[in-house]
């Protein structure tokens, strides 16, 4: 039988007596099938698909992927760069590239707020991503869509998770210094402070707890620790006194120092066995487990690395998810850095 009611009106006309109401409810019944199928679809991935550019630019993925591949074989750190570019970029109204833009005369953009300033990194391997996408399907896939799937591709190339990527996003017009200083939790966060402002996303403890596992790779810089190794009475003395060697109390605020000491290029559970041993690196990290609600949690991440990687991949599809524009709404970008 037909989807289309209307379809469904002209049988119903067209046959008599009783036949024509068996018609019609069988005919009304595979519409209501077919309308509830849309309905669920829609609530399981929102406004974003799995196969958006099936048709209009089917290699994207793969030349995403090659250029994560080539930046992360040049430089290990850098997936966890783009990783926290994703991030950083999510929570500052949604998903959609505005971190990537260049300050213009009409907005102050995001890039030299606080918590980007002098710490994000990795801009021009999203350039030359966008710039081979742009060869292969000219005006078609957005600057927020390349940087989701750069950050799932950065994760599984060090070790970590894999997952699938909802696309069809578009990019911001504008960006704002202002929110970007109001959204991004810090390093000296507090339990309830990161509790907070991630449910202010949608996201819930626990995905804030499996998101915080992102910093079992990276590097930080002194001046986002340096309270912690100095002022916290929750931390392990020969791990402060190891951090204090390159972090003084005043001065190299650039200093660099892995935030999993363990094993800060591959991403795996560590991060919570180091949290279990008053090893976390900033204030924020060890929140996570110091006679808080998140503690249970913490210790199963740190006997459990399936549990954690396979929560921590549903909770970056759901980050993915926060605020997208999509349809009509802003517009695929030719160029990163600035609007067309």
């Amino acid at each position: 039988f037909t989807s289309d009611p209307r379809a469904c009106i002209v049988l119903y006309l067209q046959v008599a007596g009783d036949m024509a109401t068996t018609v019609a409810m069988r005919c009304l019944l595979t519409v209501a099938v077919v309308l509830a199928s849309l309905i669920a679809g829609a609530a399981a991935s929102g406004p974003l698909s799995t196969g958006f550019y099936n048709t209009k630019c089917p290699n994207v993925q793969s030349i995403v992927r090659t250029g994560m591949a080539q930046a992360v074989a040049a430089e290990p750190r850098m997936g966890a760069s783009i990783l926290r570019m994703f991030f950083h970029d999510c929570f500052v109204n949604g998903c959609d590239a505005s971190i990537l833009l260049d300050d213009t005369a009409s907005f102050t953009g995001e890039k030299n707020a606080g918590p980007n300033a002098n710490s994000v990194r990795g801009y021009e391997v999203i350039d030359a991503i966008k710039t081979q996408v742009e060869a292969s399907c000219n005006a078609t896939v957005s600057c927020a869509d390349i940087l989701a799937l750069a950050a799932r591709d950065a994760v599984n190339l060090l070790g970590g998770p894999t997952w699938t990527v909802y696309l069809g996003r578009r990019d911001a017009l504008t960006a704002s210094q202002s929110d970007a200083n109001a959204n991004l939790p810090g390093p000296g966060s507090s339990l309830a402070t990161l509790i907070t402002m991630f449910g202010n996303k949608g996201l819930s403890p626990r995905d804030m707890t499996a998101l915080s596992g992102a910093h079992t790779i990276g590097q930080a810089r002194c001046v986002t620790f340096r309270g912690r190794i100095y002022g916290d009475a929750n931390i392990n003395a020969s791990f402060a006194a190891q951090r204090q060697q390159t972090c003084p109390q005043s001065g190299g605020d650039d200093t660099l120092a892995p935030i999993d000491a363990q094993t800060p290029a591959a991403f795996d559970n560590a991060y919570y066995v180091n949290l279990m041993s008053k090893q976390g690196l900033f204030h924020s990290d060890q929140e996570l487990f110091n006679g808080g609600s998140q503690d249970a949690l913490v210790k199963k991440y740190s006997g459990n690395a399936g549990m954690f990687v396979n929560d921590f991949a549903k909770a970056m599809v759901r980050m993915g998810a926060i605020s997208p524009l999509t349809g009509p709404q802003g517009e695929v970008r030719l160029n990163c850095r600035k609007v067309n």
